[in-house]
């Protein structure tokens, strides 16, 4: 059996636990992780948790990291292309090959623990298994692991992390978090063990609360932008920002970041001071500034405001929330200069889309509402009766499927338009399985 034909059975056997089942028990993921003589007890971890910028945070951690010459570890979802996205060894996702093996080993021990038990293992058990113990057999130093759902009950809670660093919390999963900011930081601040050194970015007052209060109650250490740490400065630069930020240890300057927007400026500060408690700097010690601008210059974060064409500029953004899209808006508003912006959007039908067509209206100048290809999406014709509601209806195109609506943005951002289309845009939006299918098709 070739490589190719092995890798597409495993994904086949994920993909039959149902992708998008959820269940809130560590019981069974437990279970599975003794029986595999608890990889995750091999290496410390940072854990991540938060409503927007988990991925990206996660991935300037582990590219800091590895700057300082550790080797490491990278656990994050959704995928954009493949399932060995959420694997990543020193920044490189798993190859088929050793996706495969790993799974051969963890898949007879997974079925001994569905034996006992009255629902199955889910996908993302399965894949956080995966991902543990390939860290232990490579082996890292380190492993940055971000949480599926919330925190006190994921999969992934299972690591008792030293560092654990929680990025801005907003409404978004309520039907399983709670429909407060509150309830759904409760859940986020169940990451946070005894003794562990807590990372926190700038929340709202009823987010802040049940942080400092699991902080107190468990004995841990907290650190929280605005007051250890922050942004000082921030430039526009070609190809992203020159940041200045003040990190738990001093002041670094001159980083550049080779990506967009004030929330990716946000999401660097709190992966440097991570980064800085991980790697014990403080108030008497500070982090060689070269090694962390060698860190920031290499990160990368496909999907986030991610450009993938020219002429008309194709930008593609996962932004999936009001608190995530006006994240996006702001740095379309600061960073791009277009003279004339098309949207792409297609949402899951449990988000917020009224929310994402009030913030999107005031920066596209017309839109073109599809479905992605998700069995979850919005119908198409529902979303359009929405967006018509905002934009208006000479504002709003339908495509029932992606490749004829981005054809039809492309179109729209190219007429009219006399001279260069230097200026001109499409934003392809709206949640994550939309940029990965408009990835694919504008890839090939």
């Amino acid at each position: 059996m070739t490589d190719r034909t092995e890798f597409a059975e495993v994904e086949a056997a994920l993909n039959a636990r149902g992708f998008t089942r959820v269940r809130f028990e560590l019981e069974k993921i437990e279970s599975l992780l003794d029986l595999l003589g608890s990889p995750q007890r091999a290496y410390p971890s940072i854990h991540l948790t938060g409503t927007n910028g988990k991925t990206s945070t996660a991935r300037m951690i582990d590219s800091l990291l590895r700057a300082f010459g550790l080797h490491t570890g990278r656990y994050t979802s959704p995928h954009l292309e493949t399932v060995r996205e959420r694997i990543s060894l020193d920044g490189e996702p798993v190859s088929e090959e050793r996706f495969a093996g790993t799974y051969r080993e963890v898949a007879p021990l997974a079925e001994l623990v569905d034996q006992r038990s009255a629902e199955p293992l889910t996908y993302f058990d399965l894949t956080t298994a995966l991902a543990f113990a390939t860290f232990a057999d490579a082996p890292v130093d380190v492993a940055v692991v971000e949480v599926g759902l919330g925190g006190a009950e994921d999969a992934t809670n299972v690591i008792q992390a030293g560092v654990a660093v929680i990025t801005p919390i907003g409404l978004d999963h309520t039907e399983w978090l709670g429909d407060t900011i509150e309830d759904i930081a409760l859940h986020k601040a169940g990451i946070i063990h005894p003794g562990a050194t807590v990372i926190a970015a700038a929340q709202e007052e009823e987010a802040a609360r049940p942080i400092l209060e699991r902080c107190a109650e468990v004995g841990a250490t907290v650190a929280r932008e605005g007051a250890e740490f922050g942004v000082l400065r921030r430039a526009v630069a070609v190809g992203g920002q020159v940041l200045t930020i003040q990190g738990l240890g001093g002041v670094y300057e001159e980083i550049f970041l080779p990506l967009h927007g004030a929330h990716q400026a946000q999401n660097a500060a709190v992966a440097l001071a991570a980064v800085e408690a991980f790697l014990g700097a403080g108030a008497k010690r500070q982090l060689d500034i070269e090694a962390v601008r060698e860190g920031f210059a290499a990160t990368s974060s496909p999907g986030r405001l991610e450009k993938v064409r020219n002429a008309p500029t194709v930008l593609l953004d996962g932004a999936h929330n009001p608190h995530g899209m006006a994240a996006t808006v702001t740095a379309l508003q600061e960073e791009f200069a277009f003279s004339k912006l098309v949207g792409v959007l297609a949402v899951l039908g449990d988000k917020d889309a009224a929310g994402l067509l009030e913030l999107l209206e005031p920066v596209l100048d017309s839109l073109v509402v599809t479905r992605n290809s998700s069995p979850r999406a919005m119908p198409v014709d529902e979303l359009a009766e929405l967006a018509r509601e905002v934009f208006g209806p000479e504002r709003v195109q339908v495509s029932e499927e992606m490749p004829d609506a981005i054809e039809a943005a492309v179109a729209e951002a190219e007429s009219d338009v006399p001279g260069e289309l230097a200026g001109v845009g499409v934003l392809i939006t709206g949640s994550v399985v939309t940029v990965a299918d408009a990835r694919r098709l504008l890839k090939r």
